[in-house]
């Protein structure tokens, strides 16, 4: 794993907003940004125990109190983010079809053309619609596809489904 690049940042209401890498904009409250090589993404580590792996490409938002503090979402409108949270505080991720929400664990959430595909390789999450009825929670191992329409279905995921999402960020 090579470190191309570090950055620190501040961070107020809206912590940044990424279209690639090098695209960060932050004011108040510290985070500090890593470009790292293999594979390409961005290491995003913010006060209060919060740790975010963005795709290179990933576009994102990382939002936190007007009045301060660490952030308390992401809002992902393209590719995939990995989350470990190690504090039991509030935290989630705004997908255009689904929202990811937890207390101090590990998991991934990709987005594509449709769809948000969660897995949790730590802890609990719970899935819910962007827009819409329905809710389930996912324990370690288990993911789920939200699209529309479709049922929200909780499974165990196939361990190659699992390592081609992780490998994404070096895992």
């Amino acid at each position: 794993m090579q470190v191309s690049r570090s950055r620190t940042f501040a961070a107020v209401a809206a912590l940044f907003l990424m279209t690639s890498p090098a695209a960060v904009a932050q004011q108040d409250r510290a985070c500090t940004s890593v470009t790292l090589d293999d594979p390409p993404r961005t290491m995003i580590r913010c006060p209060g125990g919060l740790l975010i792996e963005a795709e290179a490409t990933a576009r994102l938002q990382i939002l936190a109190p007007s009045s301060g503090g660490p952030p308390h979402a992401v809002r992902l409108d393209t590719k995939a983010v990995l989350i470990d949270l190690k504090t039991a505080r509030p935290f989630q991720i705004m997908t255009p079809h689904a929202i990811a929400s937890v207390r101090g664990t590990v998991y991934a959430v990709d987005v594509g053309p449709g769809t948000t595909a969660v897995f949790v390789a730590e802890g609990q999450v719970q899935v819910g619609r962007r827009r819409g009825p329905g809710a389930v929670l996912l324990g370690p191992g288990e993911g789920v596809d939200v699209s529309p329409g479709a049922p929200l279905a909780v499974r165990r995921w196939p361990q190659e489904r699992v390592s081609r999402l992780l490998s994404r960020f070096g895992r």
